[in-house]
């Protein structure tokens, strides 16, 4: 707590002032909500990960292309809501040495989130993809209809006419 409110809430009896109580109240509800604000964004960053091996699992019974480029995609995203779990967490810490801690996982999973996406930018130019592939990469699972099918397949061909 800052000196300026600890010197005000402060009475000269050993019980806490007003100002004091509602700081305590205060603090106490905030540490509350990051950490529910925590558990909330780790949790999204979990399921994220599941979804995303447990559809290039499929992708691989399916023998589905660029299964390893949707993996690494989600687990890309999976990490950054980790780390913002972990960024929320700084709010709350109340020592050094938590900070400290809380600072080397923060920088390990930047450095996982920054090896990942550039595997992604490597896979991508490897891969020899056309705009069509690329534009599926993106949007992995939306069922297509026929029609959209067509459409897909007369523009294949109209690439490879070029």
């Amino acid at each position: 707590m800052p000196r300026f409110f600890a010197l005000l809430a402060t009475s000269e009896t050993a019980e806490k002032g007003p100002l004091q109580k509602a700081y305590d109240f205060i603090s106490q509800y905030f540490d509350l909500l990051v950490e529910y604000l925590i558990l909330l964004v780790e949790f999204i960053g979990i399921v994220i990960l599941v979804y995303s091996i447990i559809s290039a699992v499929i992708g691989l019974f399916r023998k589905q292309k660029h299964v390893r480029l949707h993996l690494a995609e989600g687990i890309a995203l999976s990490l950054e809501f980790k780390m913002g779990g972990e960024l929320l967490r700084t709010v709350i810490v109340r020592d050094w040495n938590e900070l400290l801690i809380l600072g080397a996982v923060i920088l390990l999973r930047a450095a996982l989130t920054f090896l990942i996406q550039w595997e992604i930018k490597l896979e991508r130019k490897s891969g020899n993809m056309t705009d069509l592939e690329l534009h599926e990469i993106k949007t992995p699972l939306k069922k297509k209809s026929a029609k959209r099918k067509n459409d897909e397949e007369s523009t294949c061909t109209d690439f490879k006419k070029q």
